[in-house]
């Protein structure tokens, strides 16, 4: 069996510190795991462009689309911030979700035990929290034509276009009702056809395929009523499909439920390679918080719980991915935190390689 590609890119910020506690977990699955990856290590971001002049060169480019997945830490930094808009770190990430064609973002969000009480909403909301968000990632707004600032009689006019084909829904609502059928069987989508046509063309189209998942219990919600009902009862909800736009904002809503970005994974797929695994970019929520850089402050779990996702979607080792979830909750009940979740009473404060090492050694406890 040959073994498993992974191209890692650090990027910017915290992005370096984080990845190189996934490293050392990647080494460990490989060193008593028999789980052998063949890894290289390339630029995004903002340190692309600082030695390519672009966020992502092509190389790299080419290489994501041959790798069995991509894993990613976080782009951009305020010394970035007066580049041109077609060369700033977040584009090299846009490039990469674009053309790997990496239509299905899946979001968990995931409150662990030991954290219920760090969530600004009542304990009794938060415990047990375990939803997954489907988030359409390759059209809508972000990528319709036409686009750009422009000038209109006196003055400017900014302009975006939400534009969505009948199949550009139809894989992503699949992706969902997939994923659903391996959950609690239940699937919630999310739009605005009261106000939109994309959103009217949604509805359909994802009540269309609902029927052939009979299986699978499908409702609607306008997305303005789900971003409240998330915070009302977030427990009502099992796996949630919407478009791009509402998929970013209602992520992040869904993110701060848990108590802090820096525990949240993401994964970026796309339609299956010629082994059969999709392409796959996995990263953790969080940006590249460039105000902690370099002191030990960052929180590596979501880069980690990436890497578990990857086990799980692209490498076909769902026991190993739930081993390493497994052993990020036993560090978070023993008490420790990084600085992102301090607060609590009795807690031990753990830089960023003291909680690569605390997970480690629950790794070796459970091998």
């Amino acid at each position: 069996m040959s073994n498993l590609s992974l191209l890692i890119l650090p990027g910017d910020g915290i992005g370096p510190e984080v990845m190189a506690e996934v490293s050392r977990i990647i080494d460990w699955f490989g060193a008593h795991r028999g789980l052998k990856f063949d890894v290289s290590e390339d630029l995004v971001g903002g340190c692309a462009y600082d030695k390519h002049g672009a966020p992502l060169h092509d190389d790299t480019m080419a290489r994501a689309q041959e790798v069995d997945a991509v894993l990613l830490g976080a782009v951009g930094g305020p010394k970035y911030d007066d580049l041109d808009f077609s060369v700033k770190p977040e584009r090299g990430l846009l490039r990469l979700r674009k053309e790997m064609d990496l239509f299905a973002n899946l979001r968990p969000a995931q409150c662990f035990d030991a954290l219920a009480d760090f969530s600004s909403l009542k304990k009794d909301v938060v415990a047990g929290l375990d939803i997954m968000i489907v988030r359409e990632l390759t059209s809508g707004v972000y990528f319709g034509e036409p686009r750009g600032i422009f000038e209109e009689g006196n003055e400017r006019v900014g302009i975006n276009t939400q534009r969505y084909t009948e199949s550009e829904i139809d894989r992503v609502a699949r992706a969902a009702f997939d994923l659903a059928m391996k959950r609690g069987r239940k699937l919630c989508s999310m739009e605005k056809a009261n106000v939109m046509e994309s959103g009217i063309l949604w509805r359909e189209v994802v009540t269309r395929v609902g029927a052939d998942y009979p299986e699978v219990e499908l409702s609607h919600m306008y997305a303005d009523a789900g971003a409240m009902q998330l915070t009302r009862w977030p427990k009502q909800f099992d796996v949630i499909v919407t478009d791009n736009l509402f998929g970013d904002l209602l992520s992040d809503l869904a993110a701060m439920l848990t108590g802090s970005l820096g525990m949240l994974p993401s994964a970026s797929l796309g339609a299956p390679m010629a082994n059969g695994r999709p392409k796959a970019l996995y990263e953790p929520v969080h940006g590249s918080a460039p105000d902690i850089a370099g002191q030990g402050k960052a929180n590596p779990i979501a880069c980690i719980l990436s890497f578990a996702m990857a086990l799980r979607y692209s490498f076909d080792a769902a026991g190993e991915a739930e081993r390493l979830e497994q052993a990020v909750n036993a560090v978070l009940a023993d008490g420790l935190r990084t600085a992102d979740l301090l607060g609590e009473e009795g807690v031990q404060p753990v830089t960023t390689s003291e909680m690569g090492d605390a997970i480690l050694a629950r790794l070796d406890a459970s091998d």
